[in-house]
């Protein structure tokens, strides 16, 4: 059983940056497993955010924001962070951290969430 725990969100302005990391613990990843990354804001539909391949380290992004934030691991730590430069009010919702243990993208264990509130 994999455990994952988020930490990193709080208020900040409009062009600022904030890190997120994800503390995994418990379960085995294949070699295709995967830590991603995804939010949900008020109203909205929780969306794909990054995601790490926990091996390779091969990392995917979706479109609203890549080129602003940068998912990266310490495999040492069991620690996937996300790093977010120029935030945008757009951006404020409760980010999740994700982990798909076998790569099929069908994500089966989720932390609890941070709040991200980015004001303008």
């Amino acid at each position: 059983q994999v455990q994952l725990a988020e930490s990193g969100g709080g208020l900040v302005q409009a062009g600022g940056s904030l890190r997120l990391s994800c503390a995994v613990s418990g379960g085995t990843f294949s070699s295709y497993g995967m830590v991603g990354w995804f939010r949900q804001a008020p109203g909205k539909e929780r969306e794909f955010v990054a995601a790490i391949r926990w091996s390779a380290g091969s990392t995917y992004y979706a479109a609203s924001v890549k080129g602003r934030f940068t998912i990266s691991r310490d495999n040492a730590k069991n620690t996937v962070y996300l790093q977010m430069n120029s935030l945008k009010p757009e951006d404020t919702a409760v980010y999740y951290c994700a982990a798909d243990t076998v790569g099929r993208a069908r994500y089966d264990y989720w932390g609890q969430g941070t709040q991200v509130t980015v004001s303008s």
